[in-house]
């Protein structure tokens, strides 16, 4: 394990901690290789932070209202989000993929290799979406169904999948587009576009739901046309920022055209990154279905405390896309020593706030779930997987950073495997096994989850510090 050596001071004493923060919003062209390394850290950390805290806080927002609509409402949301996960399987495979590629060759400082690959990505990405539309629009009453869905989900519901599932154009995108920019260390317009896209979202929700004025109250299904809106305008600005060019990448009319060689290069990389993502987020489509088999309480505490999960975890995640930048554009540059390094900051950062957010979970778990629901039932389960969870999140932060090592290098079959082994063959038949077979319900749920992603994320570590993610080439 290589220790972290000391860096030259990251904050200019000459400069307060707010004038970085402006910079680090604003966004800067500093060569992310060359700065001393806890400013690198900081200047790309605070806007993905800060990008991913909205999408999250979008996400809390939704749930709240669709809440209000009943268990059934809620338990349709997070069934249709199974299908919604293997949907981002795809993306963030491709993502993790585009980020690799593009940072490497800003590294390499070439700039026009690095627009190739943003439009092959695009391209990539338009095609990914096609069979999910298909599929939401024409099938979604009997997908609902296959999740084992209520009667109320699959007859009044299923307008919402449609939706979700018809216009998962836009989400392809935003995680490709995005994974662009922060490949090039444009983590600020990734930052603005989805405070942009989830603002509008936010606004949209309660007023497509509940109705207000001319608009009328569409329920379930109108949080689903707020949500393709705001990603949809999302898009556009994606769009107009990679033509425009800013800063570090722009994509020239002269490079829109079909590259074989290129594409093929970007999906040989993100196969692994999609592999990784399918078995991830399949396990979590298991899991929804052993839930289902308890009942819509137990979906409906689950789906609420994902959300509040997930919420918890997007500045780790953001911390893990530094990581990941800095070590495609370190490796690029020819300084490994300097990428690990990154990886055992970021890392500790992560484990000392996903501690604190952990005492936040054993000590307020009932109290944070009464903000969504006044189901007895489903605040009582809910709460227990905050509950369990709390006592070994911290180790969530040390996973994320060091597959977000792995994939930054280029190396995406590595995290492919290793939750392949955990997630597919623990998991699952430990979930089912405790749930059905024990009969402890959704609690041998939490707890196969629980001992699954704490052994992951100690082996994913382990498995980083032997250093063999250095001689990838990509």
């Amino acid at each position: 394990m290589t220790t972290i050596q000391n860096s030259p001071p990251s904050i200019d004493l000459k400069v307060s901690v707010w004038q970085h923060i402006k910079n680090a919003i604003a966004g800067t062209e500093a060569d992310y290789t060359a700065i001393p390394l806890k400013r690198a850290i900081f200047l790309l950390a605070v806007p993905m932070i800060l990008e991913l805290v909205m999408e999250s806080t979008f996400a809390v927002v939704d749930i709240y209202f669709v809440s209000k609509l009943g268990a059934s409402a809620v338990a349709t949301v997070g069934l249709t989000e199974t299908y919604i996960f293997l949907l981002y399987s795809i993306a963030m495979g491709l993502a993790m993929a585009v980020t690799a590629i593009i940072a490497r060759r800003i590294g390499e400082k070439n700039k026009e290799s690095a627009g190739t690959t943003a439009v092959q990505s695009i391209i990539l990405a338009l095609l990914a979406s096609i069979p999910f539309s298909l599929a939401g629009i024409f099938f979604a009453k009997d997908m609902l169904a296959l999740m084992g869905a209520d009667q109320w989900a699959i007859e009044n519901g299923y307008r919402y999948t449609q939706w979700m599932l018809g216009g998962n154009m836009v989400i392809m995108l935003l995680f490709v587009i995005n994974a662009i920019f922060r490949g090039a260390g444009d983590a600020a317009i990734a930052m603005r576009v989805l405070w942009i896209s989830n603002g509008i979202n936010i606004i949209l929700c309660p007023v497509m739901i509940s109705g207000f004025g001319p608009i009328p109250a569409l329920g379930i299904e109108g949080a689903a046309i707020a949500t393709n809106i705001g990603r949809g305008i999302g898009v556009l600005i994606q769009l107009w920022f990679l033509f425009k060019g800013h800063k570090r990448i722009q994509i020239k009319l002269s490079e829109l055209y079909w590259d074989a060689k290129s594409m093929l290069g970007i999906l040989r990389t993100s196969l692994g990154g999609i592999g990784q993502m399918i078995v991830a987020m399949t396990s979590w489509i298991f899991l929804m279905r052993i839930l289902a088999e308890v009942g819509s309480e137990a979906v409906a505490g689950a789906t609420i405390a994902i959300r509040l999960m997930m919420f918890t975890m997007m500045p780790a995640w953001g911390l893990s896309n530094a990581a990941a930048t800095l070590v495609g554009q370190n490796l690029g540059a020819e300084n490994p020593d300097r990428a690990e390094s990154a990886v055992w900051r970021t890392g500790a950062y992560n484990m000392v706030y996903l501690l604190i957010v952990s005492v936040v979970y054993f000590t307020f778990n009932d109290s944070l779930m009464r903000i969504f629901t006044n189901d007895s039932k489903v605040i009582e389960i809910g709460a227990e997987w905050l509950r369990i969870l709390s006592f070994s999140y911290f180790v969530y932060g040390w996973w994320m950073v060091s597959t977000a090592a792995f994939n930054g290098a280029g190396d995406t079959k590595t995290p492919t495997y290793i939750n392949l082994v955990f997630f597919w063959l623990i998991q699952i038949p430990l979930s089912w096994y405790l749930a059905i077979s024990l009969g402890w319900q959704h609690t041998g749920v939490f707890w196969g989850v629980f001992f699954s992603e704490t052994s992951v994320g100690l082996f994913t570590l382990w498995l980083f510090s032997r250093g063999k993610w250095k001689t990838v080439k990509v």
